[in-house]
């Protein structure tokens, strides 16, 4: 029969014809479902849910060495518990799998082991704005549920050790890592500390900071030299004018020892008076050369007046007696040698002061040479004490965070609900495989009855003659059946 459009009328006259069809098929796939879920090997979930605690001293305080969040870190530790040389022993623990022991791989034991055990992450909540781990579950599934449970408490376990030890083995290689550091570093502050030691002996006096001390010295040594000069040139104009005094005196005495000149000791009182008035223009009266001088000029006048005062002269014998200088002229050779001498002693303090002053400039001149490499020196050493104290402070900081690891007061994970051991199966689960089965049966109950319809050539509607015969009905009459059936009439319609 061509086909023609359906109307809902129908559709809900093939939903009469047909829905023994369809129900059938309904109940029995539902029954076959359910007989599925009955025969199918049981499976046992049993799971436990871990959260992550946080350190119990804050990070304010002791900062963690542990940079790697605690996702990443579940994640590695779950390679790490799920591989073979994990799995293996608690496979051999609990007894597992013993009728395949014989005939299966350990690898193929151990990965269907794997597929059992599954982490899930929890994530936070958004109102906690954390932005770590909250915590995870552990769940396994397995064919018997005390097996179940077991498992998952020894994969928990495993999890919580793991922890534990990575987070510990990594507090400990950063605290190595940095000891090591801090000796390499304490090497080159050293290091870097005998270079300036040595730069500071060899160039001692002529450091940066001796620069003002040095010129303040120079400045007093050119005092000193100005000082020594002058002493030497009043020593040798006294030296000069002793000199000149001996030497009249020298000349006095001689003559008065030939007996050419009586007046001598006049002639000397004079030139004591001249000396004295020299004296005097140069220095003041309390000088110790213008006092010696006056007590000379005194004791000369009293020997005058003794002299003048006896009645009859003094016999002297030439013969039997060597001539005894004059104290005045003792006296005038001894200034001509202290003259002698502080005109020595002042020329060799002055050579000395030339000395240092040229040792003094030198350090001067070379301040500028010395300044360069004195502050490469130096910024290598500050630098070289800087990274080391950096290093000093993480470190300590490092070592903390270990003891704190070791005290199991970091970042731990806490079991909050530990595995249970399930009382149904996870799977197959009854109801599913029911509903399936029954969604199965309606499906193939709908196929089956439109293909049913697509086969049926029966004429049942005016539209279905008209479509067959491509005329218009004119009339039908209705099939008339006796009253003792109890059924209504039923229309045919008829070309």
């Amino acid at each position: 029969m061509p086909a023609r459009e359906l109307t809902p009328e129908d559709y809900i006259a093939i939903a009469r014809r047909r829905w023994p069809i369809v129900v059938a098929l309904a109940i029995v796939g539902c029954g076959l479902g359910l007989a599925t879920a009955h025969y199918l090997p049981k499976r046992y979930t049993s799971r436990t849910l871990v959260l992550v605690q946080q350190p119990s001293v804050p990070g304010d305080y002791v900062k963690p060495v542990v940079s790697e969040g605690t996702s990443e870190r579940l994640a590695t530790m779950q390679q790490e518990i799920l591989s073979r040389s994990r799995l293996e022993p608690i496979i051999q623990q609990f007894g597992l799998y013993r009728n395949d022991v014989s005939r299966v791989s350990m690898e193929d034991l151990v990965a269907r082991l794997r597929k059992a055990v599954t982490v899930t992450p929890i994530e936070p909540m958004a109102q906690t704005r954390t932005q770590g781990l909250a915590g995870f579950t552990v769940s396994v599934d397995f064919e018997e549920p005390r097996l179940a449970q077991q498992i998952c408490s020894a994969i928990t376990s495993l999890f919580m050790e793991e922890n534990l030890e990575l987070r510990q083995r990594q507090a400990e290689q950063t605290t190595q890592f940095l000891a090591k550091q801090l000796d390499d570093a304490k090497a080159k502050l050293d290091e870097q500390d005998a270079k300036l030691a040595t730069f500071q002996r060899r160039y001692l006096g002529s450091l940066p900071e001796d620069g003002p001390t040095n010129i303040n010295v120079l400045q007093g040594l050119n005092a000193q030299l100005d000082a020594a000069t002058q002493a030497i040139g009043r020593a040798q104009q006294d030296k000069t004018f002793a000199e000149s005094a001996l030497n009249q005196q020298l000349a006095a005495w001689q003559a008065s020892q030939e007996g050419h000149n009586p007046q001598t000791q006049e002639q000397q009182l004079l030139l004591f008076q001249s000396q004295l008035a020299t004296l005097k223009s140069k220095y003041t009266d309390s000088h110790p050369d213008v006092i010696r001088l006056n007590g000379d000029i005194e004791a000369l006048k009293k020997k005058i007046a003794a002299t003048n005062s006896e009645t009859s002269p003094a016999v002297t014998d030439k013969t039997k007696r060597a001539p005894v200088e004059p104290p005045e002229i003792q006296l005038l050779r001894t200034q001509v040698h202290q003259s002698d001498q502080t005109i020595r002693e002042r020329t060799a303090e002055q050579a000395q002061i030339q000395q240092r002053i040229k040792l003094y400039q030198s350090r001067i001149e070379a301040s500028p040479e010395v300044l360069q490499g004195y502050k490469q020196l130096t910024r290598d050493y500050q630098t070289a004490l800087g990274f080391y104290d950096e290093l000093l402070k993480k470190r300590d900081q490092s070592a903390m965070a270990t003891d704190l690891e070791r005290r199991q007061q970091g970042e731990q994970f806490q079991v909050l609900d530990p595995a249970n051991i399930p009382d149904n199966p996870s799977f197959p689960k009854r109801s599913n495989f029911g509903l399936g089965g029954l969604a199965a049966g309606l499906a193939l109950g709908c196929c089956v009855t439109i293909l049913l319809e697509l086969r049926d050539t029966s004429l049942r509607t005016e539209r279905d003659v008209e479509v067959m015969l491509h005329v218009p009905v004119l009339a039908t009459v209705p099939r008339l059946r006796p009253l003792s059936e109890g059924k209504k009439p039923s229309i045919r319609s008829i070309a």
